[in-house]
């Protein structure tokens, strides 16, 4: 995904080696822009999306909903967030109360891991 490709509500990162810590409310924008994606027309005004909005009591997302954000993750972050991987983490408790701003915590923290092992995945060329 390009940045003339970014979803509706997300701004661009620098890249990486022009911002190697990863900017909360950036990563925020950018996951809300994401779910708008995923629910379509179903999708909250990005600017509702915030740490503490819950994926299924305020979302409504369901599992394939679920599955579809995963897939946007891959394609926006490449292999340095896995989501499947995340989520499978979780005991169901957990995957029930899921928040926003833990799954923005979760891509800050592997964006803030280093570089990424297959330069194919990195958005930036």
């Amino acid at each position: 995904m390009t940045t003339s490709e970014l979803p509706p509500g997300a701004a661009p990162l620098a890249p990486p080696d022009q911002n190697p810590v990863p900017d909360e409310k950036i990563v925020l924008a950018e996951i809300a822009g994401l779910i708008v994606t995923v629910l379509g027309e179903y999708a909250p005004d990005p600017a509702d999306i915030r740490p503490d909005t819950l994926f299924g009591d305020d979302l409504e997302l369901e599992s394939i909903d679920l599955v579809m954000l995963s897939g946007q993750l891959q394609e926006w972050y490449g292999d340095r967030v896995n989501f499947a991987e995340f989520v499978a983490g979780l005991e169901i408790d957990e995957v029930i109360a899921l928040s926003v701003g833990r799954l923005v915590d979760h891509v800050v923290q592997c964006l803030s891991a280093g570089p990424v092992s297959d330069p194919g995945a990195v958005r930036w060329s």
